[in-house]
Formats: structure tokens, C-alpha cells, sequence
């Protein structure tokens, strides 16, 4: 047996492990780290967050990124170039962790990596007959793994469209492993860049769950900060969006796109919700003349009426579940308020009520899908689900 296959074996073995988990969102803050300690596996799955923090990127980092992020046409020598690097600068922010820590390689079983989301393509989108639905990440597993000392797992979207997935949400299947419950229906809703939920009914039937994207998170309102505020990064404390007016011609048009009308599960990215999608509904609505703050207020206004459109089509016969919220929309006072004004009956949480920090919530979940590449199999979920084929993904990188 080669000593690789071993480790592995060993590892499994145990009657915990010790897994970093790794998130770097659309929204090219920072890369979520959480060293996090699991036991069990499926439904039985147990887990500690035992470190948890947020790496900022700098300046340099994101420009290269953006470079190459959610453009249909970009330079190839700069992606191949930076698939490596950001596999090295990843390496390099977790041994930062580490020492900070006080921890060594030694302590960590496993890295699970997402890597950095350049492009996200699936089929209704592409339109081309011969391919089918496509996403790539990019920052290399064996970088990462050689550069930490630590045997990562990575490129975890491609086997879900392999099996027949858009290659997102994959929040599903940790949502589902731990946050089930017999006590209470669920609604998980991430809003990062791109907002998204996962519906867990308390019967615990896997047939039933299922998640999707709804539409923009903080993308949009994000994008338009950074192009006429260069010094800010997001609207902090919805300051901007306060100070403004919802335009509603303009909340009209940016409500036209086709992703809206699509059936549950579906997937979206900045590809489709950019500025660009933001100047065309303007020129559409004949709203181009309108203060940073209206557009803002506007932006902040379409996040939320998509998120409560979502939760309500998908709650229509119910009137007893509890949304659990995380992501960094959670800050936005202004956009968690208009979600609780439209759902005043609803009690809205965030996921530090179930014992996992909002923020760390999506590198958590990751953690959770190598932990079950490493030893779970018993799949819950059947490939003949839309959007949820019962598989287990990850890709292995050694570090020697």
C-alpha cells in the first residue's frame, strides 16, 4: 500500500479529525479559515469550530483576481499564472493562522479548499448545445498542499456537475448534515455575493430538502461602493443606502431578468448581477440621472425582495419554520430589516444560534463535505434529485 493511501486510512481511522476548511466567496473580501474538529459522519456528523478567522486580502490580491473574475474574456496567460498562485497565497494565509494559533501542520488532518470562483456557466445560460453546465475555481490543491505541509481536498463543484448538478449550491449538503431537525422546519439563507437557501423540513427526509441561489446578495451593492467609493470596500452600516430613496422604476427593470421566472433549484453568479446588469436596467427604466444614494437604496431593495420573493414561494403552505441567517448580508442592517418587515411573523436567527459562527459558516461547510469524502459514503441524498446528486466530492492533493 503506498504511504499516501495509508495516511488516508489513517486518518479516516480516527475517531475525530481536525479539518481546516477554506471559503473565498464572490465578494473577494477575505479567505474564511475554520479549524474545525468532526467526528461521525452523515447524520451523525458532530462538529467544534475550534479557530476561526477571516484572512483580509490586500489591495494587490484583489486587483489580480479581478482581473479575471466573472469576465467572459479574459487573458489566459493571467489565469493560468494565477491558479497556482492563489493555491500559494492561500498556503501562505493558513500558516499565518497556524502561528497565530500556535498550532503545526502535524495538528491538522486535512485541508478542504473551495478555491477562488472565477467563472460560473451553466447550461441555460451558455446556451451551446454540445457542452453542458461548467464553473471554475481556480487556486490549486497541490499547491496549497505542499506549501502548508498538509494534504488538502479541493475542487469539490466539478464532481457535483459530473453527476449531473450546476456545480452550486453545495451548501445543501452540510446544511442538511447539520442543521437538520425533528424540532422545526429550517430555512438556511446564506447572503454572501450571491444570495442562496437550503429548506430542511423537520421530517428529515432528504427527498424533501433542497436549496438554490435566489439572486444577489451583496454583489451589485458591493461593486457599485467599490467603483465610486475606491477608499470603501461594501456599505458599511448600509450607510449610503439609508441616506437614499428606492427608485422603483429602477427596482422594476432590475427585476426582469429570466433567473427570476426559472423553478427551484438554479444557480446564478456576478456574471449575470453586475454593474453592467445595472446600467441596462437603468437605461431601460430611464433612472441613469439618479443619486449614488437612490441607486444604492435601490441595489439594497432588490437583494431583499428577491430573498423574501424566495422564502415566501417556498413557505407558501406553511407558517411554522425559523430562518437561520449567515453571510456577510447579515450585516447589512438595512437589508435584514426589510426581510423581517415582509416576514414580521417569522423568527429570524443566525446560525451562532446553532452554535456555528455566521461568518465562518460556508468554510465550515466545506470542512464538512472533506469529512465526508474521507468517511462517509452513505449517501442521503438519490442522483435521480434535480440539483442534488447523492455524490462524494473533493479532490486529494498530498504534500510530498
Amino acid at each position: 500500500m503506498h504511504s499516501h493511501i495509508q495516511q488516508l486510512f489513517d486518518i479516516a481511522a480516527k475517531p475525530s479529525r481536525k479539518i481546516i476548511g477554506l471559503m473565498s466567496g464572490t465578494s473577494l473580501d477575505g479567505l474564511d479559515v475554520a479549524l474545525c474538529e468532526l467526528s461521525g459522519d452523515g447524520l451523525d456528523t458532530n462538529i467544534s469550530v475550534l479557530q476561526f478567522m477571516t484572512v483580509d486580502y490586500d489591495a494587490d490580491y484583489k486587483q489580480r483576481v479581478k482581473a479575471v473574475f466573472a469576465k467572459r474574456e479574459v487573458d489566459l496567460q493571467s489565469v493560468t499564472l494565477l491558479n497556482p498562485w492563489i493555491g500559494l497565497e492561500h498556503g501562505k494565509m493558513i500558516n499565518q493562522c497556524l502561528a497565530k494559533w500556535q498550532l503545526t501542520a502535524a495538528d491538522v488532518d486535512v485541508i478542504a479548499s473551495h478555491g477562488q470562483t472565477i467563472f460560473h456557466c451553466p447550461k441555460r445560460k451558455h446556451n451551446l448545445a454540445e457542452y453542458g453546465n461548467a464553473t471554475l475555481q481556480i487556486g490549486d490543491g497541490d499547491h496549497l498542499a505542499v506549501t502548508t505541509g498538509i494534504t488538502t481536498i479541493s475542487d469539490f463543484r466539478q464532481k457535483h456537475i459530473a453527476a449531473g448538478g450546476e456545480g452550486a449550491p453545495l451548501a445543501v449538503y452540510g446544511d442538511y448534515l447539520l442543521f437538520s431537525s425533528r424540532d422545526e422546519n429550517r430555512i438556511m439563507l446564506n447572503i454572501g455575493g450571491i444570495a442562496n437557501f437550503t429548506w430542511l423540513p423537520q421530517t428529515l427526509d432528504a427527498n424533501a430538502v433542497f436549496s438554490s441561489d435566489i439572486g444577489p446578495g451583496n454583489t451589485m451593492m458591493d461593486a457599485f461602493i467599490q467603483r465610486h467609493y475606491p477608499a470603501q470596500y461594501f456599505d458599511a452600516d448600509a450607510k449610503l443606502a439609508r441616506a437614499g430613496k428606492v427608485s422603483e422604476p429602477l427596482l422594476g427593470a432590475l427585476m426582469q431578468d429570466e433567473f427570476f421566472t426559472l423553478n427551484f433549484p438554479k444557480t446564478t453568479g456576478p456574471e449575470v448581477f453586475n454593474l453592467a446588469y445595472l446600467a441596462n436596467a437603468q437605461q431601460q427604466s430611464g433612472t441613469q440621472s439618479l443619486s449614488h444614494a437612490d441607486i444604492m437604496a435601490t441595489l439594497n431593495c432588490f437583494s431583499a425582495q428577491m430573498i423574501i420573493a424566495a422564502i415566501k414561494q417556498t413557505t407558501a403552505q406553511l407558517d411554522n419554520f425559523v430562518i437561520y441567517a449567515s453571510g456577510g448580508g447579515i450585516h447589512n442592517p438595512v437589508l435584514m430589516s426589510q426581510i423581517q418587515h415582509a416576514l414580521p411573523e417569522v423568527a429570524i436567527k443566525t446560525t451562532a444560534d446553532l452554535g456555528i459562527n455566521p461568518d465562518a459558516k460556508e468554510a465550515v461547510l466545506f470542512a464538512v463535505l472533506a469529512n465526508e469524502c474521507l468517511v462517509g459514503g452513505k449517501q442521503q441524498f438519490s442522483n435521480a434529485r434535480e440539483g442534488i446528486p447523492g455524490v462524494t466530492m473533493g479532490k486529494i492533493s498530498f504534500a510530498d
